[in-house]
């Protein structure tokens, strides 16, 4: 590949130096594209969303609730979907995804301590309730945040 070779895919550029208004023999004089009168012929055209002095559709629709940017939306998962792996093997987001218990983690994955684990395992989450971290680490595996 050499820069002196370089140029746009075939078809992504389109010439925006059409002159407008030139003449009949342009193919777009007098009018210039525009038709004949109205709104759109003339300068100073309307901002997106005027109806035409209608109420426009953003304020007839009611505004209800807060909704906070800083949330997250964790996923919470009981320490007994765990059981599904074997033993001494490492549990991650993605690991969790492949068996199915998570489908689309978006913000993270919290373990909690509901039910009961029977195989030592290591897992990598983003967060663990005290409870989860403490039956983890109770039959010797790892709880490792993320």
């Amino acid at each position: 590949m050499n820069l002196s070779t370089l140029k746009p895919a075939e078809g992504s550029k389109q010439s925006d130096n059409f002159r407008r208004g030139r003449g009949h023999g342009s193919g777009n004089g007098k009018t210039a594209g525009k038709g004949h009168k109205g709104q759109k012929a003339r300068s100073g055209a309307t901002r997106p969303g005027f109806e035409g002095g209608q109420m426009p559709l953003y304020r007839r629709l009611p505004k209800r609730g807060f909704t906070c940017r800083n949330s997250k939306e964790i996923i919470a998962i009981n320490i007994s979907a765990l059981n599904v792996f074997d033993e001494g093997s490492e549990v991650t987001v993605d690991t969790l995804i492949g068996a199915g218990i998570v489908s689309n983690p978006k913000d993270g994955v919290k373990i909690l301590g509901n039910g009961e684990l029977t195989k030592k395992l290591t897992v990598k989450a983003n967060a663990f309730s005290a409870s989860a971290k403490e039956k983890i680490e109770a039959l010797g595996g790892k709880a490792e945040v993320m």
